[in-house]
């Protein structure tokens, strides 16, 4: 399965990184909206999860990027971010966000759970 990760902050790429490749992930990073834009045009994945607070365009662009070019369709996102207020939420969601978790109240295996699932349902859509 392949992933990519949309995050800017080195702890987290790291952590996320290699616990997904403990578990047999192939994960790609994006540092920044518009390197995570390019790579998602550039190939196609079975997840990502996506940070809102990124240098050079925001995860709401990389959303709305996603939407407008029918990506969402082939790659489900889900939003990883420390902002957590509802309209932050609602926004992602109608901007095409597959799942929402807030890292603040961060668990790894919840967060499995999330990328098992929007797999799992993409792969029965398919």
């Amino acid at each position: 399965m392949n992933i990519l990760i949309a995050e800017d902050d080195t702890f987290f790429q790291k952590f996320y990184v290699n616990k997904l490749q403990e578990l047999s992930f192939i994960v790609d990073l994006a540092i920044d909206g518009e390197e995570a834009i390019q790579k998602l045009t550039a190939k196609k994945y079975d997840c990502m999860l996506l940070d809102i607070i990124m240098p050079k365009k925001t995860g709401f662009d990389v959303l709305k990027y996603a939407k407008q070019n029918n990506i969402l369709a082939s790659t489900p996102i889900i939003v990883f971010s420390t902002l957590g207020q509802d309209a932050d939420i609602k926004r992602a969601l109608e901007l095409g966000a597959s799942d929402y978790a807030n890292k603040a109240f961060f668990d790894f295996e919840t967060l499995m759970a999330k990328i098992n699932a929007v797999i799992q349902k993409k792969q029965t859509t398919v």
